[in-house]
């Protein structure tokens, strides 16, 4: 390990000794990481509240095997220290800012993290902005964007508009081209979704979202759907989709089952199922992502042509609160953590 100023051996970290509320949650003081091979230890600045973390405190998604199962996915600060590098790959340089899709353990005063899944950060962000990025962008990238990048003119419906997930989703489709449609459950959420570039939006609350898209579509319907509610919407969602039309879920907000499926439609229209979790992914697919995302994405923030939509900021040592207000459902864009040393 290389490292070029003095590392504690002990720090604070936010962990859960047994599944449960928010209340679970506590500040410990636990030793600090060492990176392995190919690893950057990295002085967080902030670190990003995601819904996986609200699942896993509750014990519905537990890490994998090889992951840190402490909470915190994504985060932002300084690299300190490295361990030896893999064949052929370069290494993020002492001391350089950076922000990362982490295995685990971004809830606390440092983080192990995979060199390949460090990026810059884009000019002009604080770290709350930095760390906001990286679950959001993996995420959306890598579901909506890959293998080949959506053409100009693709028609989307994002659920979730005003969710980081959506917010990014929005902005991003409209920034290579494409036309957004987005649900929400108010009327503020709405006319944020279109500031945010969405092309028209639907309130779920008081209006059904397949007639509304085909009335938006002409009938034509859209040509991809990134979901998060997963078996409630099943069945809408297919009738929803145009020709050869993608439908991606991402998370089973509205139950993993979905009853009375219409598959007939599914083969008749040439439709495509799809769905990914992001943390369960290979270290290789994810420096692939990540690649990606420095290549094409990361210009668009460097130039502010697109930024994370921030909803609260809380001290680390308040994430039960910060878990609350996501479990509440009233924010709109990402919450954060901040960690002072």
């Amino acid at each position: 390990m290389t490292s070029h100023q003095p590392i504690p051996t002990s720090m604070y970290a936010i962990v859960a000794e047994k599944p449960g509320e928010p209340d679970v949650l506590c500040r410990e003081c636990i030793s600090v990481p060492q990176p392995n091979k190919g690893e950057v230890l990295v002085r967080v600045m902030a670190a990003g509240v995601n819904r996986p973390d609200i699942m896993q405190r509750k014990g519905l998604y537990p890490p994998p095997a090889n992951a840190c199962p402490r909470l915190g996915l994504e985060i932002a600060g300084e690299v300190v220290a490295c361990g030896a590098p893999q064949e052929g790959e370069e290494m993020p340089s002492l001391g350089s800012r950076v922000c990362a899709l982490t295995n685990g353990g971004g809830y606390a005063e440092y983080c192990v993290v995979p060199a390949g899944q460090c990026l810059p950060w884009p000019q002009g962000m604080s770290a709350v902005q930095a760390a906001a990025l990286p679950e959001t962008c993996f995420t959306v990238w890598s579901n909506l964007f890959m293998p080949v990048i959506l053409p100009a003119g693709t028609r989307v419906l994002v659920h979730g508009g005003t969710s980081g997930i959506g917010t990014m989703a929005i902005q991003l489709v409209r920034a290579f081209g494409g036309e957004v449609y987005a649900t929400a459950g108010t009327e503020e959420k709405c006319n944020l979704c279109k500031t945010l570039g969405a092309t028209a939006t639907i309130n779920y609350k008081n209006e059904d979202f397949l007639t509304r898209v085909r009335e938006l579509t002409h009938n034509e319907g859209v040509n991809v759907i990134l979901d998060i509610v997963g078996g409630a919407y099943f069945n809408q969602n297919v009738k929803c989709l145009a020709v050869d039309g993608r439908l991606v879920i991402i998370a089973l907000q509205g139950g993993a089952k979905a009853e009375q499926a219409d598959l007939s439609r599914i083969m008749t229209r040439r439709l495509t199922v799809t769905g990914s979790t992001l943390r369960a992914r290979s270290a290789e697919n994810k420096i692939r992502i990540a690649q990606e995302l420095y290549k094409y994405v990361w210009p668009l923030f460097d130039a502010g042509t697109i930024a994370p939509l921030i909803h609260a900021v809380f001290p680390l040592e308040h994430a039960a609160q910060a878990h609350q207000a996501m479990e509440n459902g009233q924010h709109s864009g990402k919450i954060m953590l901040t960690c002072s040393h």
